[in-house]
């Protein structure tokens, strides 16, 4: 296919951007997830409208092109990733909130709006649109559909498919379908809403979304709890479950993240303890749940204390910046794996053993609310095989994850990076179930090839 045949793409006028310099291929080649082959796509494409991506389906689908979607590209498993002769379409110019219904408490997006703009614009309404991933000031509604992203508030509000009530799609061949529905009940037909909803955009393009808001809590209490070391505060976990607590907000963050984010920000959190357990409590009863919250800790031996809101929002606000940055001198590899509750403490044993034995460095944070973890671990850059002990210790605890009951992605989605590991969790007749439901709806294989599931269809 030349490029010739990619500049047609903007005959359409204004729907459609189309660019082919090499400073713009080389920005949008990749996402934030580790890069396994750099390829660059033939051209980034930006539509602004559901007719331009219709035009672009339509056309990748009568050249044969792949086409791998992208939002704005804060994805860490891969999964904007460019393969081999594809576009990028890059939904990020499509960002109009076209409804905000507060009666109904919906909101009707473009995938292209981002995370923080919705809340904002519901906050004006007494209301909030629940899943808030550490990445909620850049990340796209759309993008975070189509990973099913997380975010801190999972422990009381659940991950994005949670909030999605309707989808607009567009398919290979340029089809626009709804799926779902405005109401919050409905059970009508197969649930396609949910089963799009973390498809990685294998299945189709998302032009439009409808959203449940929820209200406002009327109080927030942040209680901070330190405890000398991660296991016990691990176990504050579990306390507060039996004490029949649902905080809100549920973070586990250890000792070197804590002396990692004092370096970095200035805080002084490492001084207080070697791990803390940061939990919010809403609504009505947050006074209430926060008492029993810090008597549940104290006995275990932490240090609590009730946060003012300036604080709160900044323990809040260094939580969501726990991963760090890329440092040059380190060579880094993180996960996203989620536990049951019950084997907390035991992968958080397992953690540290894994650390030792391959002779790593280890950080953990984790939504301990619902098990995910994300433990990082590291060794400078010019450690004489580092690398691949890094490896085995990445691939030690996907192991021990999945023997505990676990899974190999908690919100990041399986992308490209963890594509390999995917046949440890799923049986071989299920990843062909999903290789079939992937050609009823992409039948040539166009979209977003070489993510989320392994293979073709036999």
């Amino acid at each position: 296919m030349s490029l010739d045949a990619l500049h047609g793409l903007t005959l359409s006028g204004p729907d459609l951007l189309v660019e082919t310099s090499p400073e713009v291929l080389a920005a949008y080649a990749t996402d934030c997830g580790p890069v396994l082959a750099y390829i660059e796509p033939l051209a980034v494409v930006w539509p602004t409208s559901v007719e331009g991506v219709q035009e672009v389906l339509r056309w990748a689908s009568a050249t044969g092109t792949a086409v791998v979607p992208r939002g704005a590209g804060t994805g860490v498993s891969g999964g904007a990733h460019a393969t081999g002769g594809c576009i990028i379409l890059c939904l990020d110019r499509m960002n109009r909130i076209l409804e905000l219904n507060p009666q109904d408490e919906v909101a009707i997006v473009e995938p292209g709006v981002i995370n923080a703009d919705l809340n904002a614009a519901a906050a004006a309404h007494g209301l909030m649109y629940a899943p808030d991933p550490a990445s909620y000031l850049s990340s796209t509604i759309g993008g975070n559909v189509a990973t099913n992203a997380g975010g801190l508030r999972c422990a009381k509000y659940g991950v994005t498919r949670d909030s999605v009530l309707a989808l607009d799609v567009v398919l290979a061949d340029g089809t626009l379908i709804s799926t779902g529905r405005r109401t919050f009940k409905g059970v009508a037909g197969y649930d396609l809403t949910s089963l799009f909803t973390g498809s990685e955009g294998t299945l189709g393009i998302i032009v439009g979304i409808t959203v449940r808001l929820r209200y406002l809590p009327v109080a927030v209490r942040t209680i901070a709890a330190f405890f000398p070391d991660f296991p016990t505060a691990a176990a504050g976990v579990l306390a507060v479950g039996t004490a029949r607590v649902q905080p809100a907000i549920m973070e586990l963050l250890d000792g070197a993240t804590l002396t990692a984010l004092d370096e970095a920000h200035g805080s002084a959190l490492r001084a207080r303890g070697d791990a803390l357990l940061l939990i919010q409590t809403d609504g009505f009863g947050a006074d209430a749940e926060a008492d029993v919250v810090r008597r549940v800790l104290n006995e275990l031996g932490g240090t609590v204390s009730t946060e003012g809101a300036a604080e709160a929002e900044r323990l809040v606000e260094l939580r969501r910046h726990s991963r760090g940055d890329a440092v040059l001198d380190q060579e880094r590899v993180g996960e996203d794996v989620a536990v049951p509750r019950s084997a907390l403490v035991r992968y958080v044993a397992e953690l540290e053993r894994m650390a030792g034995q391959h002779r790593v460095n280890l950080k953990v944070v984790a939504h301990a609310g619902d098990g995910n973890l994300h433990p990082t671990f590291w060794v400078q850059a010019d450690d004489d095989g580092g690398r691949d002990r890094l490896d085995a210790a990445l691939d030690d605890s996907i192991t021990v994850a999945l023997a505990m009951g676990g899974t190999i992605t908690g919100e990041h989605g399986v992308g490209q990076f963890k594509l390999h590991w995917l046949p440890q969790e799923q049986r071989a007749e299920v990843l062909e179930l999903q290789r079939r439901v992937k050609a009823v709806f992409d039948p040539a294989g166009i979209l977003n090839p070489g993510k989320a599931i392994p293979g073709e269809p036999h």
